[in-house]
């Protein structure tokens, strides 16, 4: 059954669509707050078709993705009672715990770390808020961080350009399968 193959042909053509910055700036915003899909997947194939605007893409990635954080950050600081019942129904729970014990170990440089993290972004930018981390070092560290890694994925990306972009098409199906089959297996070890 071949469905990765339609889905990469559709991700690639929206990354060419004239309003892709747009979308890929929205996903960066609401990723910080509350949506599960990183903006990797729209800045990957972005930086793959105009390898020429990786860093322009990185940059407006970061930038949309630290005012998002700042949302998040305020929800945090605010009305984390209601936020709270989120972790919870959706599963974030433990990764909160380990966020707020990582921020009780190291103060603001987690947030340089949340970049990076296997850690949703938005349990990151809601913990500060909590924590009521002093807000201006929290952006400029936030701005530091995600756009550090979206620089990287941007870069690499850019540098696969289109010539990797046609190799990643051929083996889409097997790529997309296996990490599927990772997943069933994973989920039953872990389960």
């Amino acid at each position: 059954m071949k469905i990765f193959g339609a889905m990469y042909d559709k991700t690639m053509q929206w990354s060419r669509h004239r309003f892709a910055t747009f979308w890929l700036c929205l996903v960066s915003f609401i990723e910080a707050i509350f949506f599960p899909i990183p903006p990797d997947v729209m800045l990957i194939p972005m930086s793959m078709s105009k390898p020429k605007r990786a860093l322009t893409f990185a940059f407006y990635t970061a930038l949309a993705s630290v005012v998002g954080g700042m949302i998040g950050y305020a929800l945090g600081y605010y009305a984390f009672d209601w936020v709270q019942q989120y972790i919870v129904k959706l599963g974030y729970q433990s990764q909160w715990d380990k966020a707020i014990l990582w921020f009780e170990q190291w103060g603001i440089l987690v947030v340089f770390v949340a970049g990076f993290s296997p850690i949703p972004y938005k349990i990151f930018t809601i913990a500060s808020g909590v924590l009521q981390m002093a807000f201006f070092p929290f952006v400029l560290t936030a701005f530091i961080s995600r756009f550090a890694r979206f620089l990287l994925v941007a870069k690499l990306a850019a540098w696969g350009g289109e010539k990797f972009a046609a190799k990643l098409r051929r083996s889409i199906e097997v790529i997309g399968w296996s990490v599927v089959v990772l997943a069933v297996i994973a989920y039953l070890i872990l389960r």
